[in-house]
């Protein structure tokens, strides 16, 4: 198996995922509801025998306080957060919803899938490590001394 950049082995777990979407994406076609294609690719991930839990809550927190919450379409085995769209095209403001989940939580890596025109998929990374920086800032600079 091959390691991911942060140490992992999810090569055969990644391969799946993207089997299965391409998988739903071919049985199905384009122009449905990200709501079906999220139903269809739970079902096509049991009979995959993944683990996976659906619409999970990620808590967003600022100084200790929670401000609110994300909802992440798929967490997969616990290891991968999934975002499932059902758009012409990729776009940044996707892959920043991805992005904004994985830094909310425990989870490092992500795939974010669209359903659209053509099957597309893309793979974002937040580690722990870039976390850390986020949990333990630097002491504001609103707050420097006279």
């Amino acid at each position: 198996m091959e390691n991911s950049p942060l140490g992992l082995k999810r090569s055969g777990l990644r391969e799946t995922i993207i089997g299965v979407f391409y998988d739903v994406y071919h049985e199905l076609g384009q122009g449905f509801l990200e709501s079906a294609y999220a139903q269809a690719m739970a079902v096509a991930l049991e009979e995959a025998e993944l683990q996976l839990a659906r619409e999970f809550s990620v808590p967003v927190r600022f100084r200790g306080r929670k401000l609110g919450q994300y909802f992440a379409d798929m967490i997969i085995a616990g290891k991968i957060l999934l975002v499932l769209k059902a758009a012409r095209n990729l776009e940044s403001a996707h892959e920043g919803q991805l992005l904004h989940n994985l830094k909310a939580s425990e989870i490092e890596v992500g795939r974010l899938l669209n359903f659209g025109m053509r099957p597309q998929f893309r793979r974002l990374l937040f580690d722990d490590e870039r976390k850390k920086i986020r949990a333990h800032p630097c002491a504001s600079v609103a707050k420097v001394s006279a």
